[in-house]
């Protein structure tokens, strides 16, 4: 999935130490550009999380994936990121595509008969 927005901040980054051994987060809010904005906290694991280069207040397109884990009886959701993008300068630009449809679909024919 993706999402598109502006960086509002970055959290501190957090580590620690796993069976797997020390592992690294940075949690980063990302505000949408909707017609009613709704903020994002988006978390980047591993070597995914050198976002230096990445300012607070820039646009961005974040590819990330929904998980969700039970820990004694409740149910937590992480947002992870696995890409960041500075988006272009049109901004919103991306938004418009979503909407549109999938990539790649052309709309057929009105005399188009159903496959089966």
């Amino acid at each position: 999935m993706d999402i598109s927005g502006k960086i509002l901040q970055f959290l501190p980054v957090q580590t620690g130490q796993g069976k797997n051994g020390t592992w690294k987060k940075q949690e980063f809010i990302l505000e949408t550009g909707d017609t009613y904005p709704k903020k994002v906290c988006i978390a980047a694991w591993g070597d995914k999380i050198d976002l230096a280069s990445i300012k607070p207040g820039e646009q961005v397109t974040v590819s990330f994936d929904v998980e969700s884990r039970e820990f004694n009886g409740r149910w937590y959701t992480d947002v992870k990121a696995w890409k960041v993008v500075r988006s272009g300068a049109g901004g919103g630009s991306s938004d418009g595509a979503i909407a549109d449809g999938p990539p790649g679909f052309q709309p057929g024919a009105s005399d188009d008969d159903l496959p089966f």
